[in-house]
């Protein structure tokens, strides 16, 4: 393949630039993407750390060789700090077009005018195709990936406000994301921003970064998590700051944080079958391999070709973790024979590519996926689909998650995820509650005005330039960003010229592919970063075997799905979930 690589680099993007991927034949669009892969490897991968120094691997504790730690350290052995709590986050895009605009253009046009005039839901859209558990699972693995921490309380961003708005400050106050005081040492370099979680898809939105909460969360007994009365401890709470991502919390979080702690207690009794002489804290660093794994698999063959559902990327994501070759005879012999393609990645080699590991300001810009929440919510019976429930989102936040999963079960608030859709994301779509939100600090954010300048302060280009850094023709007007004639109109007059357009407005207006929930233009850093969380990621690869995860931890991951794990702990849902395929997909309704 490295030998082929600069042919196929070449073939693929003229494929794309002549017929686009999605209008390919399968086989030839599959060729197409990994050609797509393999360029966006070598030419979007840029590295902002400036600190090499850091434990050495020779001092790693004991501990760190075979398991995950709290911080994310000694992934990379080598780099024992890489991809840790506190790294910067890197880019996809070359440094010096990474510099934020200067004011006042950072703030032009106006953010809070962009969120009024082109994202207010007028009407909920629905996702047909999916159920709200995909809403709800994006949000649970995103609080997995990417935080930047608390924000700076000092200097916010002042957002001035035109007489008709009834927001009741003025002018509104965004604070700003707070910045590595490190990137400020050298003003030729653009500033930087480090992570509260850690890079590596570890599971850390449920075992924690801190130490105080993982110790709260454990039993001290055979590895297991605590649950009380088939939901999480109640004294948690202590643990928390709700001024920070935690006071996002709310009941399609609290389902599913649920649900996949009593999957790592099922781990360990698994495990814990085979090896009943291992103590508390192995059983527990094994499960906690076993079920990271497991949710990366989810996300990687179930809910990404839910929600891209064209026919390439369906067999594209699977190829991701199975490989070309599939899970049979063939697929076997090419994992033993070190083909990423062919084999899948995980077990394959380790590599970083281009740059040492980081997730992205990019990636994070691209799945600002707000519109997937619905405002409303409906809760129904699982024995006869009646309606027991209706509730705004602000009655199902995070002060009320644990009352509401005390009246209603989680099974049943599973089933009525199931059983309902989340929102398209497209303009006009992003929930009303969110433009007005109210945090349990007593804090108001219209989160959506946040979402654009989050974009523009962290020097993520627009739409237009973004376009270009991945290799995407520009477009040269309104009417050629998007085939919806009223918002070609919106969007100039809120904007003027198409090079303003915002990241996150361009990828909610432009066309769609077949299938495909979010824009082609997303599915570019996805093509990149997806598999790169999977390829830098030592026990997604070279520590992906019978040996670390245990023989019957490492049988869970191959064997289990989303389905599984739901059936598993609510048997009770299996009439909504027979005959359903993809757990990410609308359920039956009971009778």
């Amino acid at each position: 393949m490295s030998i082929l690589s600069p042919l196929l680099v070449r073939t693929a993007s003229a494929l794309d630039r002549r017929f686009g991927w999605e209008r390919l034949p399968r086989s030839l669009g599959i060729l197409a993407l990994v050609g797509i892969r393999t360029r966006l490897r070598r030419q979007n991968l840029y590295d902002t750390e400036t600190v090499t120094s850091g434990p050495s691997a020779n001092g790693a504790p004991p501990r760190a060789l075979r398991a995950r730690t709290l911080d994310g350290s000694y992934n990379d052995l080598s780099s024992p700090r890489m991809g840790s709590v506190g790294a910067r986050f890197g880019r996809n895009i070359p440094l010096d077009r990474s510099f934020p605009e200067e004011l006042p253009g950072l703030l032009e046009p106006n953010p809070r005018v962009v969120s009024r005039e082109l994202l207010t839901r007028h009407e909920f859209i629905p996702a047909t195709t999916l159920n709200l558990l995909a809403g709800a699972w994006l949000q649970f693995e995103v609080h997995d990936w990417f935080s930047h921490g608390k924000n700076a309380e000092e200097n916010p961003w002042e957002v001035q406000l035109d007489e008709s708005d009834p927001w009741p400050d003025r002018p509104m106050l965004i604070p700003r994301t707070r910045r590595d005081p490190t990137s400020d040492d050298d003003p030729s370099t653009p500033p930087t921003f480090v992570t509260a979680d850690s890079h590596w898809w570890d599971g850390s939105q449920i075992y924690g970064s801190e130490q105080g909460f993982a110790d709260a969360l454990r039993s001290g007994k055979h590895g297991k998590l605590r649950i009380e009365g088939g939901l999480l401890p109640a004294d948690l709470e202590r643990h928390v700051d709700l001024k920070g991502v935690a006071g996002n919390f709310w009941l399609g979080l609290g389902i599913l944080h649920t649900l996949f702690t009593l999957e790592h207690n099922a781990i360990c009794d698994a495990i814990r079958a085979d090896h009943p002489d291992w103590p508390d804290e192995e059983l527990y660093d094994r499960a906690r391999l076993v079920n990271a794994a497991l949710m990366a698999k989810i996300h990687t063959v179930e809910w990404t070709p839910a929600i891209i559902a064209h026919p390439t990327t369906r067999l594209a994501m699977n190829a991701n973790w199975w490989g070309l070759a599939g899970r049979g005879f063939a697929g076997r012999l090419a994992r033993k024979a070190g083909s990423e393609v062919l084999g899948g990645i995980p077990g394959s080699q380790t590599s970083h590519h281009a740059a040492p590991y980081s997730l992205t300001e990019e990636f994070v810009a691209v799945y600002r996926m707000h519109p997937l929440l619905p405002d409303n919510f409906t809760f129904r019976s699982l024995e006869d689909d009646r309606v027991l429930q209706e509730r705004t989102f602000r009655e199902i936040g995070a002060l009320d998650t644990r009352p509401r999963l005390e009246e209603l079960g989680v099974a049943t608030a599973l089933y009525s995820f199931g059983r309902s859709h989340p929102g398209a994301i497209k303009l006009h779509n992003y929930p009303r509650f969110l433009q007005e939100l109210r945090r349990p600090d007593g804090t108001q954010l219209d989160l959506a005005a946040i979402d654009v300048l989050r974009v523009r302060e962290r020097g993520v280009p627009r739409y237009n330039d973004f376009r270009e850094l991945f290799h995407r023709g520009r477009v040269s007007s309104f009417a050629e960003l998007t085939d919806n004639a009223e918002w070609a109109e919106e969007l100039e007059r809120v904007y003027g010229h198409v090079d303003r357009v915002d990241l996150m407005v361009g990828l909610y207006a432009e066309p769609l592919p077949a299938g495909f929930g979010f824009s082609d233009t997303a599915f570019r850093v996805f093509v990149l970063m997806a598999s790169r969380r999977l390829k830098s990621d030592r026990f997604f690869t070279s520590d992906y075997r019978p040996g670390v995860y245990s023989p019957a931890g490492f049988r869970w991951v191959k064997e289990t799905t989303m389905k599984d794990v739901l059936l598993r702990h609510y048997p009770e849902l299996e009439p909504g979930l027979r005959g359903v395929e993809n757990a990410f997909a609308p359920w039956n309704a009971v009778t």
